[in-house]
């Protein structure tokens, strides 16, 4: 693995004028939904993966590593990334198809559930558990995170977050929907901290046996997992851009969310 290189923190680089930022190898902030954005990547034996930084007031917070839905670091997830910033997080999110040809999908296509599906279907699971793992490494070393870094993850990333919280030690954990959790099970042991999981009543990919056998799995031996249910709401059910929202349980979610973190990982 290459040793990392050194680069100027991330809110150094937010004060920066255009002609200073031209440089360092950091690209230029802006900002996205209200929070100031960059880059950072992400060092892994294979090369940088692109990890994108929202910074919250004040430059300063507690870290969260957001994990993408099966269609990218779309333009929900980064407006995600941007609430959680508003909430006075440092979030990370890394692309995970950075090995890929395709980076990201856009869910409003008519083909985008075959291509999504593919892209994932093409990603090797340890590769990108390791890449995840990476990532949160990199984020606990920011200048700008206060304290251990939690998790959130989407669909994909809701999987890939479980498996990350099983090897290392986050503050806190958000699973939504994690598509993959049925295969994951038998690493719950392993998870030990605070975790919220969110299932809609009517999803197409995670049954009410899967539902139950995952919350079996989370909450056993005393372990403080909380599983949430959503009455009629499907997979991708927070996703607004996708044509499975369901907007009540979309804000049902991210309400117990916010104060989910507000009690684990508070800002």
């Amino acid at each position: 693995m290459r040793a990392p290189r050194k680069r100027p923190s991330t809110a150094a680089v937010a004060r920066l004028n255009l002609e200073d930022a031209e440089a360092v190898a950091v690209t230029v902030p802006g900002r996205e939904g209200g929070a100031m954005t960059t880059t950072t990547p992400v060092t892994t034996p294979d090369g940088d993966m692109p990890g994108h930084l929202w910074l919250p007031e004040g430059d300063r917070g507690p870290g969260l590593l957001l994990l993408q839905e099966i269609f990218g670091v779309s333009r929900y997830i980064r407006r995600r990334a941007a609430d959680l910033a508003a909430a006075g997080y440092v979030v990370l999110a890394p692309e995970l198809y950075w090995r890929l040809d395709q980076q990201d999908v856009d869910e409003k296509a008519s083909d985008a559930v075959d291509q999504a599906m593919g892209l994932a279907g093409r990603l090797d699971w340890s590769t990108t558990v390791a890449d995840a793992v990476a990532a949160y490494s990199r984020l606990g070393e920011l200048d700008e995170v206060a304290g251990t870094p939690g998790l959130i993850g989407f669909c994909l990333g809701g999987g890939i977050a479980f498996n990350v919280a099983a090897e290392t030690e986050p503050a806190a954990l958000v699973s939504y929907y994690g598509s993959s959790l049925p295969d994951l099970l038998g690493l719950a042991p392993q998870v030990t901290c605070p975790s919220l999981h969110h299932f809609g009543t009517a999803d197409s990919y995670l049954d009410a046996h899967a539902v139950e056998a995952i919350t079996r799995a989370v909450t056993a031996d005393g372990r403080p997992a909380r599983v949430e249910l959503y009455e009629g709401a499907d997979h991708a059910f927070d996703n607004d851009d996708f044509f499975l929202h369901h907007p009540e349980a979309s804000r049902q979610a991210w309400v117990t969310t916010v104060e989910f973190l507000g009690e684990h990982l508070p800002a």
